[in-house]
């Protein structure tokens, strides 16, 4: 019998843990109504990771933490989309002015946190979102959001290109299918990030008041 893909990558060394670093942010990634809209080509059926994002940001805001609100904006004309639009044309909703980019009931900036604008899939890609975690002593990010598999993946990957601690909280990230959500938790489990649940991001949020 062939080697099982658990025991081939235990061996590889693979899924090894970093732990939650000292100084954290917290990006909510893409969490817009375009995800939760039926009539939306981007409807994904995310409401589960919504509740637990939500949760996450509750400890998160009594730790004091730095809060960061990620969203794709395009200009109406989409010219700004560049390859990433044309690759995939459901991101049209995005466009400036669309209620579709709003952000979902129950979730939304508080003044003072943070709102990341960016045209690709990264929130790091073509912002300045890398500097002010730098300027802010940010060392590990926890990463919420949506899609798992598109960019929730994206900026895990670049978080640790950057030289912070990605920590991806799973019940807080969703995808339209389960296939993608758990292939792409796992494969960033593997090589990029620590993936937690839920309630061991919030007790560690919890730690941080104490």
């Amino acid at each position: 019998m062939s080697e099982d893909l658990d025991a081939n990558y235990a061996r590889a060394g693979y899924h090894k843990k970093i732990g939650f670093g000292s100084r954290p942010a917290l990006p909510l990634i893409d969490f817009v109504e375009a995800y939760f809209e039926p009539s939306s080509p981007l409807y994904a059926g995310v409401d589960a990771a919504l509740a637990s994002a939500m949760w996450v940001l509750e400890a998160a805001r009594a730790a004091g933490i730095l809060v960061i609100f990620t969203n794709v904006v395009y200009q109406n004309a989409l010219v700004d989309g560049g390859l990433f639009r044309r690759k995939a044309p459901a991101l049209d909703p995005m466009q400036v002015g669309n209620p579709l980019g709003a952000w979902p009931n129950g979730l939304s900036p508080r003044p003072g946190e943070l709102i990341v604008s960016k045209q690709y899939p990264s929130a790091f890609f073509g912002t300045s979102l890398s500097s002010t975690l730098t300027a802010s002593g940010i060392d590990s990010v926890i990463l919420t959001g949506l899609t798992t598999s598109g960019c929730v993946r994206a900026t895990c990957v670049d978080t640790m290109s950057h030289g912070f601690i990605p920590i991806v909280v799973a019940d807080a990230c969703g995808d339209r299918a389960e296939g993608p959500h758990t292939a792409n938790l796992y494969d960033m489990s593997a090589k990029y990030a620590d993936v937690v649940g839920e309630s061991v991001a919030i007790e560690y949020l919890a730690s941080l008041r104490r």
